[in-house]
């Protein structure tokens, strides 16, 4: 069966795109192979009415509640190869060796993380280790507070982050801010390390202080760190979707209505947002679902 659109990622955006379709009384077709983003966190906070839910557990909800549209169908595995077919639409297939085809496509396959080669950081990652304020903020607020400096982020990132309690930013041995930015930092209190850090210490996944190389310990509860991201998923390069060179990694282009480059191809969530959280890439889906319905009346 041809489906009207197939849906690469199933995690907040991919989902929340299927759904609008599905509510259309379109052919929808959503393959995820089940690893989303943010899998490493205990819980979801920030988004609409399901505050402090474990973020696997909405997904299948929201899973559940969109399979429940007889237009639906999910496939569990990876998209490895699509193109365009020739006609009006695209053959796709998947590494378990199944072939699928769709007028259009919508890549919600989100981004993969790259974090820094920093001792103690990757067991950490989503519990004390942390990417956004606004998610996880909250629950460390008044504690001692760390931001590892990235050339990326601009000095404002960690006045940011001490709204929400005393904070150090880790140079970890590069140049860091400029006198100006220096001086903005230290009039909010904010502490500036520059040493290079050995390695990150606590009980299980708590973070207690980072040890500087100079044998020091900073006492530090919930490092906040923006890693270098990429597409997690070769098919918008396959396609020849072009892309922009964000903050911390490649992003896809988009126009307003969610359109990639290439035709009859949409993105949507964290690979096509320079920065976002599971709110945001909510609404993104929302946005090319709706858009994709449309392109789906009216053509383009």
């Amino acid at each position: 069966m041809r489906h009207d659109v197939l849906v690469v990622g199933g995690s907040f955006a991919g989902l929340s795109a299927a759904m609008q379709l599905a509510r259309a009384r379109r052919r929808v077709c959503v393959v995820d192979a089940g690893a989303p983003r943010n899998r490493f966190a205990a819980k979801s906070h920030g988004f609409f009415g399901q505050d402090g839910m474990p973020p696997m557990q909405m997904i299948a909800d929201a899973r559940a509640k969109l399979l429940a549209y007889p237009t639906v169908e999910f496939v569990k595995a990876s998209v490895s190869h699509a193109k365009a077919d020739g006609g009006d639409g695209f053959a796709v297939s998947l590494d378990d060796g199944q072939q699928l085809s769709a007028n259009k496509l919508l890549l919600a396959f989100g981004v993969q993380d790259t974090l820094p080669n920093i001792a103690g950081i990757n067991e950490r990652w989503g519990r004390s280790v942390l990417h956004c304020p606004y998610c996880h903020g909250y629950e460390f607020g008044d504690r001692k507070l760390g931001v590892l400096f990235h050339s990326g982020h601009p000095p404002d990132h960690a006045l940011l982050i001490a709204e929400w309690g005393p904070t150090t930013v880790f140079l970890n041995g590069a140049e860091g801010p400029d006198a100006d930015a220096r001086a903005r930092l230290q009039s909010r209190g904010v502490a500036i390390e520059p040493g290079r850090i050995a390695g990150l210490e606590g009980q299980g996944a708590d973070l207690a202080g980072v040890r500087i190389d100079d044998g020091r310990l900073v006492p530090v509860e919930a490092l906040f760190v923006a890693p270098h991201t990429r597409p997690a998923s070769p098919l918008a390069a396959q396609l020849g979707c072009a892309f922009d060179e964000g903050p911390l990694g490649p992003v896809l282009r988009v126009d307003a209505m969610k359109m990639t480059t290439v035709p009859g191809v949409y993105a949507a969530g964290d690979a096509a947002m320079a920065f976002g959280n599971a709110t945001m890439a909510s609404a993104d889906g929302v946005m090319a679902g709706v858009s994709l319905h449309r392109s789906l009346v009216f053509g383009a």
